[in-house]
Order: C-alpha cells, then structure tokens, then sequence
C-alpha cells in the first residue's frame, strides 16, 4: 500500500503558511441545492456514455447555464439506451446533432446552445433533485478557431455538426 501524501510533500513551505491563512479567512460555501424550476439559457458542457447501478446503459448530457442568477451551474439530462426507451432516447440525442450510435463515442461540437426547461421533483425521501422537461438548441456560439483542428477533408466524418445532418452514407 502506498504511503499517505502530507501537505508537505505537495506544497512549498511560503504555500503552505499561504494555504493556512486562507483556510483561516474564508466562509465555507454553501450546499448546492437543486435548481428553482423553470426556463434557463444554457449551452452544452459535455455528453458521455455511461451505465447506472442498476446496469442500464445511457447517455448523459450536461447542461451549463449561461446566463442569470445561477450562471455556471449545470443540469444533468439521462437519454437511456433501452428497447423501452428508444424512440425518446432518438428523439432527444437527434437535437444535439446525433443520428447514429456510432456518434455516441465522439465527443460533440462545442458551443450549442439551448432552452431547457427543468423541473424540481422529489424523491420518496423527501430528496429534491431536478429534472429536464425538454430542451430546444436555439443556436451555435461563435467559438474562436482551435489550432488542431483538422484541416483537410480526409478527416471528415461525413457529418455537418452545425446543421446536425449526415451529409454522406455511413459504411456500417
């Protein structure tokens, strides 16, 4: 077993006494509570694979506010990968510009931007958590250009991510 790290073996001495007095000075923040229902302006932060405890594989999209009093914050939205639960599992991953499974694996486009309404629900502990009710992409944001992104039309993947079509036949 690896031997437990001390604060000195991470920090310089002048960090350390700077660590001590900030750690003196500052209010502890407070809890995080689910979101007050409603319609928020948010872009996409991130969309991934995942399974639940239970097993059932699933699609998580992130949500980042942008806007208002509770900009920077994020909602979650699970898209479940079931025969069961299909046709909404398309019907929302089609919004974000996703048209085939294979899609799932890559990361998606940045800046798209949406309206999405959540709900505040509760649990049968009494645990208040939210929920999106729906989202609507409203638009792109104007991104500054990436230095590596590719340059030549060999690495197109044969989808237009500003339009969300396909715009060639997939090889499956």
């Amino acid at each position: 077993m690896q031997e437990r790290k001390r604060l000195s073996d991470i920090l310089p001495r002048a960090d350390r006494e700077n660590l001590d007095r900030l750690w003196e000075t500052t209010e502890a923040a407070d809890d995080l509570g689910p979101l007050p229902a409603g319609t928020y302006s948010c872009r996409i932060a991130d969309g991934a694979l995942f399974t639940a405890k239970s097993g059932t594989p699933g699609y998580k999209i992130a949500f980042e506010i942008i806007d208002g009093d509770h900009t920077g914050r994020r909602a979650w939205h699970d898209v479940w990968l079931t025969p069961a639960a299909m046709g909404m599992a398309k019907r929302d991953l089609i919004k974000i510009g996703i048209t085939h499974p294979d899609q799932l694996e890559r990361p998606l486009p940045r800046g798209m931007l949406e309206t999405v309404k959540l709900a505040l629900r509760r649990d049968d502990n009494g645990t208040e958590f939210n929920r999106v009710k729906d989202f609507k992409i409203t638009g792109i944001e104007a991104i500054e250009s990436d230095p590596f992104a590719p340059t030549d039309a060999s690495d197109d993947d044969g989808f237009d991510w500003q339009s969300g079509r396909q715009t060639e036949a997939l090889d499956i």
